[in-house]
């Protein structure tokens, strides 16, 4: 079949390498001049199965009225005269009650699962390069009610398969030992020993190079302007330069922007954009710096060795398509690695980055197609919020095996919008 791709992020240059696997013949448009500019460019690193418990938990209302009005809050809610912000933020609540919780984690862990070994198999085929390490995560607590919230959330994580095992502070320390400097001191922690870390925008690259070697045709620099319907068929694409592309199937893979495209149908798409930042910290010769990636529960910060760089990256701002950088909310990451990791505090070397997160209310990415929406000959594969990284070659593996009508091996109706 004649495929179109739309979005050159990890999502989707990973569905267009696996379905051109398939054999068909696959074009990938994005408005960028070359892949993973936007939300895979320079985010937290990490292929953290363990860090599926879902934005949406019963403890995620009252901490986020707690963190109302403060700029440097984890998860900062800028109220919008947005409909599709409030009916987004309507569906999330629905999404903090305990049995929903506990669904959509099992369904992000079973996904993470199948694309992390999905991810180390094309690792090994194609030689892939992109500053990973194969160290595990840790998460680590300063706050020892963080802590022992985390302990059920490890064992539940635990049944669905992912081994997120509780730690002594000393066996933090041991785990990671650049921790012992920490100001604040470490109460405990869990260790998911087979996750791993490494750069998404360098693998995107790459892979992006294998497809294009395989026959992928890549149109950078080309912005989508509208689906294109016939019936209840989607027939191609119009360029904003007026050309038109016709496909048998379209990838819907523009992460936050996806929904924009399918307003004009008629159709309404539950993934809004949470705005994440990063801070990338060159290191100096014999820096005292992790080299085990690290989530920091409590702060809603994830850290990542990354070459001769550090990676921190989290928070997220609600705040409708804005992707400037709000300077409180930079200075609140290194403030907070400044406590972690005393002697980074120092570091001149220091790049800002702000992206957009397409997040749906209970975390869960839409996989799939949109027949069922009268819109036959579309795809999703978008709304992965924070786990893009970790998601992407699953999401894409499941996409194709969907596609072709096979078997995936996984329940596929917790991806179906």
């Amino acid at each position: 079949m004649r495929v179109t791709v739309l979005g050159a992020g990890v999502v989707g240059v990973t569905s267009a390498w696996y379905l051109a696997a398939e054999g068909h013949e696959v074009t990938v448009i994005d408005r960028q001049p070359q892949p993973a500019q936007e939300t895979s460019f320079a985010n937290g690193g990490q292929i953290s199965v363990s860090h599926a418990e879902p934005w949406a938990n019963p403890r995620a209302p009252l901490k986020a009225l707690q963190w109302l009005g403060r700029e440097d809050a984890p998860l900062l809610w800028r109220l919008r005269a947005d409909p599709a912000q409030w009916a987004w933020g309507l569906r999330f609540l629905r999404e903090c009650t305990a049995a929903r919780a506990r669904a959509n984690l099992g369904a992000i862990v079973r996904l993470g699962l199948a694309s992390r070994a999905a991810l180390q198999g094309l690792r090994r085929e194609l030689a892939l390069e992109y500053d990973h390490l194969e160290r595990g995560i840790l998460h680590f607590y300063t706050d020892p009610g963080e802590f022992e919230h985390a302990l059920p959330q490890a064992a539940l994580m635990r049944e669905f398969g992912c081994e997120r095992v509780p730690q002594t502070a000393a066996q933090c320390l041991a785990i990671e030992p650049a921790l012992a400097g920490s100001r604040l001191p470490v109460v405990g922690g869990t260790y998911t020993a087979s996750d791993e870390s490494g750069d998404a925008r360098r693998f995107t690259e790459a892979l992006a190079r294998h497809a294009a070697a395989r026959g992928v045709r890549f149109r950078q620099g080309e912005t989508v302007q509208a689906l294109l319907r016939e019936g209840g068929r989607l027939s191609g694409v119009r360029l904003v330069s007026g050309e038109i592309l016709a496909a048998d199937l379209t990838v819907l893979a523009l992460g936050s922007y996806s929904p924009l495209l399918l307003r004009p149908l008629g159709l309404r798409l539950p993934v809004y954009p949470a705005k994440g930042y990063s801070a990338t910290l060159g290191l100096p010769d014999g820096a005292i710096a992790p080299t085990v990636s690290l989530t920091d529960d409590g702060y809603k910060i994830v850290i990542s060795r990354l070459g001769r760089s550090l990676r921190v990256a989290g928070t997220a701002e609600f705040n409708g398509y804005d992707t400037s950088l709000n300077p409180a909310r930079c200075a609140a990451l290194l403030h907070r690695i400044g406590e972690i990791f005393p002697a980074l505090a120092r570091v001149s070397e220091v790049s800002y980055w702000a992206g957009l997160r397409p997040a749906t209310p209970g975390n869960v990415p839409l996989i799939g197609d949109m027949a069922g929406a009268g819109l036959a000959g579309l795809w999703l594969n978008t709304g992965h919020g924070t786990l893009g990284w970790t998601l992407a070659c699953g999401s894409a593996r499941l996409l194709a095996d969907l596609v072709a009508g096979r078997d995936p091996g996984l329940d596929a109706a917790p991806y179906r919008l």
